[in-house]
């Protein structure tokens, strides 16, 4: 039985966070560019942050240090209030890799705790399959189609759950159509 992985993070919450993205589980230490939120280099998501908010998908990414640059992600996200977590704080990788289809999420988040601790939290994006069926599962909602959305209440606490494609490279999508997907719910939420 593959040994029990525990989240390396605590949650990214800035000061006024009206709006919670949910991935998974980070892939595994070695394939880290930072010690963050979606930190393999060859996930889109920074990419898609750097389309969004600068126009430039490469914004976020210093390619000389063939990294992520942290303090201006860290920057984006609290300039835009947006708070990072993932759905499983827990779990044992049934392969020798990321991808979430060989993930056995061994400990969900308690996102009820979550919300209770951080009322200001209005949306909660997932991107990907299985975050967004973690969170409809506590949510007691059927999981909504790829770029749609649904209303829940956990605990008398009222969020919209937007689920958006994964931004791994594996997912067969053009970046820039990644970059729209996500705009579009941005724009609803009134991020941008």
């Amino acid at each position: 039985m593959p040994e029990i992985e525990r989240h390396p993070w605590p949650a990214f919450v800035p000061e006024g966070a009206r709006v919670l993205l949910l991935g998974t589980f980070p892939p595994k230490r070695e394939r880290w560019s930072m010690d963050f939120f979606y930190p393999n280099r060859t996930n889109d998501m920074w990419r898609v942050f750097g389309l969004i908010f600068g126009g430039d998908s490469e914004m976020l990414y210093d390619k000389s240090e063939r990294r992520f640059r942290l303090p201006l992600i860290k920057q984006v996200l609290a300039e835009r209030h947006i708070a990072m977590w993932d759905t499983a704080m827990a779990v044992r990788r049934l392969r020798d890799n990321a991808s979430d289809k060989f993930l056995e999420i061994v400990e969900p988040i308690r996102l009820a705790e979550f919300l209770d601790r951080y009322p200001t939290i209005e949306g909660i994006i997932t991107a990907g399959e299985k975050a967004t069926a973690v969170v409809a599962e506590q949510a007691g909602v059927a999981p909504p189609a790829t770029g749609k959305q649904v209303e829940c209440t956990i605990n008398n606490h009222r969020f919209t759950l937007h689920r958006m494609p994964s931004t791994s490279r594996a997912y067969p999508l053009a970046l820039e159509r990644k970059a729209e997907a996500y705009q579009r719910v941005f724009q609803q939420l009134n991020l941008c």
